[in-house]
């Protein structure tokens, strides 16, 4: 693959890099992904990187939706477009509800770079961001994690929270206690040092924990502010990018101290932010800093150890452009992946 080498920038391979969802487990580390992530929200703190929000477009039946999710950052000289599907009745299908794929662009020349799969990067990529989130607004002291949900999210949130705090304890909760046994079962591999137990209850988790992630694709909030100890972090992650669902209620929205990954992105699609403002709980500007002005230090963070502190995550397009440019160096280094001339 050509680089500029004066800009470090992708110019125009002769072919595309395709990257199936087998092909690109594996191929980066959790650490990896969480130091350019970090670098993705600092870069759109400081203006080098653009991160719109998303177009949707909703489907005839009302409930399936698409999302065209676009960024540009000047880091990698690339511009990225994701297509997520979000399809409630795949459930009933026995097939993801969510699905998405992304292209990778060169911003000097206009060359497709890569296409890639995109529910592992989008599961990295999104427990990484809790990651930097809570390695700028959890205490350092941190040591038992909490998950509401536990499925491959979860699994994925455990892998990188550990890189950020040296976390001892992980409190489980889910809807089936078949779903909490598979979880531990397979933490337990990877992770045998970890102590390991299923909650009764999303209260219960919150009753237990430092730092809290919760990880259900929620319509109607089952999470309430009044279980919000002093000094908890918590990274709101699971509703789906949709404006009328949320997993926080107003009175949890109000009780923290708000930060959003992108104003444009939450404004568009966090429920959990415009149902708590349309409650009249919060208004917009108690909710205004973005991580990456903590991270560059345009706003503060956490200012006392009593703090709750609150990461309404969306999920970004600049995220899989961080993660993206990872995988197609790792890929193209170890020949991993199909490369295909479109020109042809």
């Amino acid at each position: 693959m050509e680089i500029n080498k004066t800009t470090g920038h992708h110019l125009s391979p002769r072919t595309t890099l395709v990257l199936t969802r087998s092909e690109v487990e594996g191929l980066v580390t959790q650490a990896e992904v969480i130091e350019a992530v970090e670098a993705a929200h600092a870069d759109m703190s400081n203006g080098a990187a653009e991160q719109p929000a998303a177009v949707a477009m909703k489907l005839p039946s009302g409930t399936a939706a698409f999302l065209a999710m676009p960024a540009l950052a000047d880091r990698q000289g690339l511009a990225v477009v994701k297509l997520l599907a979000d399809i409630p009745e795949n459930s009933t299908r026995n097939l993801p509800m969510q699905r998405s794929m992304a292209l990778l662009v060169s911003q000097e020349t206009g060359a497709p770079i890569a296409i890639f799969h995109g529910q592992i990067p989008t599961r990295i990529r999104t427990a990484s961001a809790s990651a930097v989130a809570t390695k700028h607004l959890s205490r350092v002291d941190s040591r038992v994690l909490g998950l509401v949900g536990a499925g491959e999210l979860a699994i994925e949130h455990v892998r990188a929270i550990r890189e950020i705090r040296p976390i001892e304890r992980v409190v489980v909760w889910s809807r089936t206690a078949a779903t909490i046994a598979r979880f531990i079962e397979r933490v337990e591999q990877s992770f045998p040092d970890l102590v390991l137990e299923g909650a009764a209850s999303p209260q219960d988790v919150f009753a237990q924990s430092d730092i809290v992630c919760t990880l259900t694709p929620s319509r109607d909030a089952y999470v309430e502010g009044a279980w919000f100890r002093p000094g908890q972090h918590i990274n709101a992650v699971g509703a789906p990018p949709r404006p009328d669902h949320r997993e926080i209620d107003s009175a949890g929205m109000a009780k923290a101290r708000v930060f959003l990954d992108s104003v444009p992105m939450a404004m568009h699609d966090s429920g959990d932010l415009l149902l708590a403002i349309a409650d009249g709980a919060i208004s917009l500007d108690q909710a205004l800093p973005e991580i990456g002005d903590v991270i560059t230090g345009k706003s503060s963070g956490r200012t006392s150890a009593d703090d709750i502190t609150l990461f309404n995550s969306t999920g970004l397009a600049i995220q899989d452009l961080a993660i993206g440019n990872l995988l197609v160096r790792r890929a193209r280094e170890k020949g991993v992946g199909r490369e295909i001339d479109f020109a042809a």
